[in-house]
């Protein structure tokens, strides 16, 4: 009997079936994980205000709480943003499968459930949730200043650092209506050539700026952001200063750290490839790094300097 991640793995079983519990704890346990169980959405509320699992399986049509709407109120809570709820239906219209993803859900199973399938797929959504989770404790470690977005214009998380910036420009919480609604019209604007590189700026009280710079699409639907200031007057001396840089390089530095490329570089300076390149080797030699996305970072970390706590 093949283990599904690692022991002491929690699962939280909810279906009002008392045959379907039966079956499926037991099935659930030789495969080494502790299994909590819950007969209603309303019960299984509960347990996840006093236990965070490692992941949910959800009937979809019990009565009172349906598994759909239990769904949406466990996506609401911080500690399960990232746990996986998989939905057990014997319903296969697309609707009612469409419904359980919109809810929520990473996948569905049909009824009657087939045990090795059902192991399966709690392994795989268990190590891809884990993933997830380290790159996202890997990235709070750096300092990024990082937002995912959900399709609907959700702030699904961001870094601590994201954070404190959004909260010295008018407040996280006063600026998620102006957030969803620019990221709605920018994502309907891209449609599906989302391309990495673009995004869109936000006003703040302060009267100054936000820049929401795409990076990609995190698990194919949280939609990954960089915030930094928008650019002002003076970051060219800025880098200059910091880095004693020629002015040309900082120029060279500036758009570097803005993601464009050495084409674009020279298309906006009036540069051949040739020069923006032999600018780049000073600024590296300069910088003391190999390569352009180190530059970036450096110059990026430089700009930002100045909004840290």
């Amino acid at each position: 009997m093949s283990r599904i991640e690692k022991e002491q793995d929690i699962v939280l079983l909810v279906d009002d079936s008392p045959e379907s519990l039966g079956f499926l704890t037991s099935a659930l346990e030789q495969a080494g994980v502790t299994v909590l169980v819950a007969r209603s959405g309303e019960a299984a509320l509960n347990i996840v205000g006093r236990v965070t699992p490692d992941v949910v399986l959800m009937d979809a049509v019990m009565p009172g709480l349906d598994g759909f709407e239990t769904c949406r109120r466990m996506k609401a809570l911080t500690p399960l943003t990232h746990v996986p709820i998989i939905f057990m239906t014997g319903l296969t219209e697309t609707e009612h499968i469409v419904h359980a993803l919109e809810s929520g859900g990473v996948d569905y199973l049909s009824k009657p459930i087939n045990v090795d399938e059902l192991r399966a797929r709690i392994r795989v959504h268990l190590a891809n949730a884990r993933r997830a989770q380290s790159a996202r404790i890997a990235l709070d470690a750096a300092g990024r200043h990082l937002v995912a977005f959900g399709a609907g214009g959700e702030v699904l998380w961001s870094t601590p650092q994201a954070s404190r910036l959004l909260e010295r420009s008018g407040g996280d919480a006063a600026l998620q209506p102006e957030m969803s609604r620019r990221f709605l019209a920018w994502h309907q604007q891209e449609g599906a050539a989302l391309v990495p590189g673009g995004g869109f700026d936000l006003d703040v009280s302060a009267g100054s700026g936000l820049q929401f710079s795409y990076l990609g699409a995190v698990g194919g639907n949280e939609y990954l952001f960089r915030i930094a200031r928008a650019q002002e007057e003076g970051q060219e001396e800025m880098l200059r200063q910091h880095f004693g840089l020629t002015a040309r390089e900082s120029d060279v530095l500036l758009w570097i750290a803005r993601g464009k490329s050495n084409k674009d570089i020279g298309d906006i300076l009036g540069l051949s490839p040739r020069t923006v390149n032999k600018h780049l080797e000073q600024v590296y030699a300069k910088l003391g790094v190999e390569n352009r996305a180190s530059a970036a970072i450096k110059a990026i970390q430089a700009l930002q300097a100045p909004f840290e706590l």
